[in-house]
């Protein structure tokens, strides 16, 4: 007989309503605005979009940064961003904050091949507090106010179950 899981946490991602949920078991824990891909949604890279289905908290990256840390490739630059700094960089897609990175479960659908969640870094991730939330901008992750971010870090262990739905 197998052991019954230590938590029964997991999170739910609405696209059509841009918002996350954090449950325990059918328990609302925690329900914040989020963003999703401008580009819609779909799982084949360099798609922009962002991907359905059955997930996995693969990585935590960030603990223990300051609010609008900046990370790039995974790392933290070692900048806070604020209005100068994104004035100075006017292109940037800022990953702030924390990094919760989403490893496919679906083989063919968001695993391996061209539709590879991981491979594609699809993230859950902070965002400036000036960008909108509950409309879809992002580059295919999943956008989140810094403190929401940083509250579901510290909330959720590596593993746990996320969905996203259309």
């Amino acid at each position: 007989m197998s052991q019954p899981s230590s938590h029964t946490l997991s999170i739910r991602i609405s696209v059509a309503e841009q918002r996350l949920q954090l449950l325990n078991g059918s328990a609302q824990l925690m329900s914040c605005p989020i963003s999703t891909a401008a580009n819609g949604i779909g799982s084949e890279k360099n798609s922009g979009k962002t991907p359905l289905g059955k997930h996995i908290v693969r990585a935590k990256i960030g603990t223990g940064l300051p609010i609008n840390a900046v990370l790039v490739g995974r790392r933290p630059t070692g900048e806070i961003y604020d209005e100068n700094l994104a004035a100075q960089y006017p292109s940037r897609d800022w990953i702030l904050s924390r990094i919760l990175w989403l490893s496919g479960l679906e083989r063919g659908r968001n695993r391996l091949g061209n539709v590879d969640t991981m491979q594609r870094y699809i993230y859950l991730h902070g965002t400036p507090d000036s960008e909108p939330m509950g409309i879809p901008r992002s580059h295919g992750c999943i956008r989140m106010r810094n403190a929401d971010i940083i509250e579901l870090f510290d909330r959720v262990p590596v593993g746990t179950p996320v969905e996203i739905v259309a």
